[in-house]
């Protein structure tokens, strides 16, 4: 094919690159680099995708409105993740910023029971998660949990909920997992 200086430059003012048209009309690169500056046209840049265009395309919806990932896996746990511009973040964290918006607090994690499903609106940050858990121990008749745990720890600060409602002190079961790997690492 013989393509005319015609044929290039409206495939120019169309938006294609230099190398689009090299490729599918098998003329010269200088040719069409030439007729591009000819046109006053500047060096075509191509659409990246945002984050949240890339995970769409690492998604795949399921029933009951879970939405599964089709992309990587971070670690042994399967972790869903997505490597963006020379960095790597979780599909959960990425949902969760669809959903609300803001960058997540600790944690994202599905609160549903589809295996590391990635739907916006089932996953939740780590206050996100004690609110609603917090909330349920009221709505099942539990009360406010104490104000200090038995080691002393201040719950306002360090107070969690599990699943259930029931209170726990975080600091204490950090502490004691920790203790748990040190024994662990040496053997014990």
């Amino acid at each position: 094919m013989n393509a005319t200086d015609d044929e290039i430059t409206a495939c120019l003012q169309a938006g294609a690159s230099n190398s689009a048209i090299v490729r599918e009309l098998h003329v010269d690169k200088h040719r069409v680099a030439r007729l591009r500056r000819a046109a006053g046209l500047p060096a075509h840049k191509p659409h990246l995708p945002t984050l949240e265009e890339k995970w769409a395309t690492k998604t795949r919806m399921v029933d009951g409105g879970h939405v599964h990932w089709t992309g990587s896996k971070g670690s042994s746990a399967g972790t869903p993740v997505l490597a963006y511009r020379g960095t790597v973040v979780t599909a959960a964290s990425i949902a969760f910023r669809i959903r609300t918006g803001r960058a997540p607090v600790g944690y994202v994690l599905p609160e549903c029971d589809y295996h590391h499903c990635v739907a916006p609106d089932h996953v939740e940050d780590e206050p996100g998660r004690q609110k609603t858990r917090e909330q349920l121990r009221y709505l099942t008749g539990g009360t406010a949990p104490p104000e200090r745990c038995a080691h002393g720890h201040h719950q306002a600060e360090h107070g969690k909920f599990q699943e259930d409602g029931t209170s726990y002190c975080g600091l204490c079961t950090a502490v004691r997992k920790a203790a748990a790997r040190a024994r662990e690492t040496a053997g014990v």
